[in-house]
């Protein structure tokens, strides 16, 4: 190899099968004798559910079976909730696969019906009798928790799912001293995931054997077949989860559902497949929700401008139900981030988990990370304006310095590695800042509005160790292992408990094995999302697969040099110590013309006839990995937007992204990962919102009525980067999945405030869309 294939650009393995039409999704999957299910959701938020009438669908053309939520007792348990913050009274409500007394949300599965093929079991469903005792309802958190609101769950009062509070240095004692106090509160809407495939399951029940295989639309098979152990009683032996193509996930896809449960119950009542394949409308009820927070947010400082300390009162929305990993979204994953980039002597997150009538909520994109950037940046540009400072001087006077292995923060967490100001120099030299900012002058004379928003972040994720995640209460571990194996003819397999759906890491995990053996790149096949046939692992989520998966990848092919520079001096007849690995090849010190390549030595370890005394014969090797820490990326972000004053509409002129993920296995998988997290991040600031009525119907429940971006509403991405190594894995590799997603929504908003000040608006709720900024401008003209 003349060149290396670890940091090269080469086009994404995956992308012909996934532009061509030849992969193959869940709902592709076709058994023979399958069924099809289709389920009733309530209509209502809230209600009670007198009797469910299930004769003349039961008589309908095509119809084998209908079930509701008492042909369930004793054979589903609730669904469970994996992740329990310690010390925050949670309370675990029970969650029924199919509600059976109350329904708690529009979409609440009422009723299922299986038929000979999804139109009619669609059909049927219009022939259910259902009587609903329409119960009030809630939507906003922190009006489910005031006093006689509508209450949800008899053993949850006050509607109060959890409250956690995590403090570190004196937030009191600093909002005392300060001599500066700024406060906001901001709303972080609801948001609507929308992956382009909709989630799917096939479920086949073997009766004889006793045996479940499940094909689902899953981030993570591994904990999928756990949770389906705990829900159905099946053995995890018996459970088999293949996540064959993923069309997306976004968090999403992380989740235990009901449905797939559903689905696994009407199979193994009728010992036939059954596939359910979610409409896009039913989607936007019953898929995870994302954010939903209600902030109350303050930041202290002194009059030179160092910050000193932040607290936030959160009402964080859980929906009417506890999702899977929905408590560790605003707590874990919000709360001890609060710091940013900067340095701060004290934080504190005061958070209250709240149910409503309302989807349930989980991860979504950054996950708690962008919830928390937003809100410290935001103050951070309060800040500014209050004391008269330029809002980038302001920030790199607060930045951490430079540190290269740890750093410890306020709420006790410790960064990997770090140097901030660099990235945002070359961001500010790319923008040209200044020049900028004497335009945004020029222009405002004239009647014109231009804003500038910079946002500084640091965010943690490649979740991990294991043993963080049990004190923390995540239901699992955060490991993750990976066998690699050298066939006969010097062809690799790999085999991994990390599940890509999307990312491109066929190709990037496909390059650390190139890179590492010295084998092509083509020669490199990686195998995963089926239990039946790859290691335990625990999940594709939180920036976590290259960070923790390919860590493990790494080892195994380490494992797998070492043994292989035994074979070579044997066959060489050398010292092992006198033998040099290169580029793939074995070769001894002083006699360049004796060497094996490792593809001659895996054929030599498999046809196993000439091995040193005690070696076994193969080639191939497993390892975990389980990370000391966690990864901490960086960066900086700006936007410059335009905004019309006549009519509110807001156009994006620049967008530039400076982010450190440490070294780079592919930059254009990196450059397309933030370009997809700056979109999607950007969509939140100006466009998206889930919006409940007071009865708790979603009345943007398509996309008709939820507008996502497009591409022609976008600028093109600026991209930078920096390279700082993390301590903490064998690449010194950081997550770039959630990067864009955590900076743009704060990085346009405050774009948008900037140019707005001059007219007197200094917050706005999100999103920003040109009816609002319009009515808000009229305001404070009087018109």
């Amino acid at each position: 190899m003349t060149t290396r294939i670890f940091g090269s650009g080469i086009r994404r393995r995956e992308d012909p099968r996934l532009i061509t039409g030849g992969a193959t999704y869940t709902d592709d999957v076709q058994l023979p004798g399958m069924l099809y299910a289709a389920i009733l959701r309530s209509p209502h938020a809230h209600a009670k559910i007198n009797s469910v009438d299930t004769s003349a669908a039961a008589a309908a053309p095509g119809v084998v079976a209908i079930y509701t939520g008492a042909d369930t007792d004793g054979v589903l348990n609730p669904i469970p909730c994996a992740w329990v913050p310690p010390g925050a009274d949670l309370v675990a409500v029970a969650h029924p696969s199919i509600a059976k007394d109350v329904a708690r949300y529009q979409g609440d599965a009422v009723a299922v019906v299986v038929a000979e093929d999804r139109y009619q079991a669609e059909d049927a469903l219009e022939l259910i009798n259902v009587d609903y005792s329409p119960l009030p309802a809630v939507t906003n958190p922190e009006a489910a928790m005031q006093p006689g609101a509508p209450q949800l769950h008899e053993d949850a009062p006050n509607n109060q799912a959890f409250h956690w509070v995590a403090e570190g240095g004196d937030t009191d004692v600093a909002f005392e001293a300060a001599d500066v106090i700024v406060k906001d509160k901001i709303i972080q809407q609801r948001l609507i995931p929308n992956a382009m495939e909709p989630r799917s399951a096939v479920a086949s029940w073997t009766r004889a054997t006793g045996e479940l295989t499940l094909w689902s639309t899953s981030q993570n098979p591994h904990i999928c077949r756990f949770l389906a152990s705990l829900v159905t009683g099946i053995g995890e032996h018996k459970i088999r989860v293949i996540a064959t193509e993923v069309g997306g996930g976004f968090g999403s896809k992380i989740p235990m559902y009901a449905d797939e449960m559903i689905a696994s119950f009407c199979s193994m009542q009728l010992g036939l497949p059954v596939k359910w394949t979610a409409t896009r409308s039913e989607g936007f009820l019953s898929t995870i929700h994302g954010r939903d927070h209600v902030e109350y947010v303050e930041m202290a400082a002194t009059r030179e401008g160092k910050i000193t300390a932040i607290r936030t009162k959160i009402y964080a929305g859980m929906g009417a139900y506890l999702s899977t990993a929905g408590p560790g979204v605003p707590t874990i994953l919000h709360g001890l981030i609060y710091s940013g980039a900067y340095d701060i002597g004290a934080t504190k997150a005061d958070v209250y988990g709240v149910f409503s009538n309302t989807t349930p909520v989980d991860a979504y994109r950054g996950a708690g990370r962008p919830e928390a950037t937003f809100l410290v940046e935001r103050l951070v540009d309060l800040l500014a304006v209050e004391l008269g400072i330029d809002p980038v001087e302001l920030r790199r006077k607060n930045l951490i310095p430079k540190f290269e292995d740890g750093h410890d923060v306020a709420s006790g967490i410790t960064y990997d590695s770090g140097d901030y100001e660099p990235l945002l120099n070359m961001v500010l030299g790319q923008a040209d800042y200044q020049a900028l900012r004497q335009e945004q002058t020029r222009l405002q004379e004239s009647g014109h509005y231009m804003g500038i928003g910079v946002t500084c972040y640091a965010e943690i994720c490649g979740l991990g160790p294991s043993q963080v995640a049990g004190a923390v209460g995540f239901g699992g571990g955060l490991w993750e292992s990976a066998i690699v194996r050298f066939h006969p003819t010097g062809k690799v397999n790999v085999y991994s408990g990390i599940s890509p759906h999307g990312q491109g890491e066929e190709t990037t995990f496909a390059q650390i094995i190139s890179d590492e053996l010295g084998v092509d790149v083509d020669d490199v096949s990686i195998v995963h999302g089926d239990t039946s046939n790859t290691p335990m692992g625990w999940g594709t989520y939180g920036s976590r697969t290259t960070a923790v998966g390919a860590a493990a990848m790494v080892l195994a092919a380490r494992k797998i040099k070492e043994k292989a520079r035994l074979l070579a001096a044997h066959l060489l007849e050398a010292a092992e110590a006198d033998v040099e690995y290169v580029d793939g090849h074995f070769t001894v010190k002083g006699s360049p013309d004796q060497t094996k390549s490792i593809q001659e030595l895996a054929t030599m370890a498999n046809v196993a006839w000439n091995l040193p005394e005690g070696m076994e014969p193969g080639l191939e090797a497993s390892a975990f990995y389980d990370p000391p820490n966690f990864v901490y990326p960086f960066g900086t972000h700006l936007a410059v937007v335009d905004v019309d004053a006549d009519n509110g509409h807001i156009v994006i002129r620049r967008y530039i992204a400076g982010d450190d993920c440490g070294p780079q296995i592919n930059p254009m998988i990196v450059e397309g990962q933030v370009h997809g997290g700056v979109v999607q991040g950007i969509g939140q600031a100006l466009w998206e919102g889930a919006v409940y009525n007071d009865d708790g119907q979603l009345i943007t429940g398509s996309m008709v009525d939820y507008a996502l971006p497009r591409a022609h509403l976008l600028p093109n991405m600026e991209v930078l980067s920096t390279e700082t190594p993390s301590p903490h894995n064998p690449l010194g590799v950081k997550g770039i999945g959630e990067t864009g997603a955590i900076a743009s929504t704060v990085t346009v908003y405050n774009a948008v405030i900037d140019a707005l000040r001059p007219l007197g608006i200094t917050s706005l709720e999100m999103p920003l869309t040109p009816e609002k900024v319009w009515r808000a401008i009229r305001q404070q003209q009087g018109s």
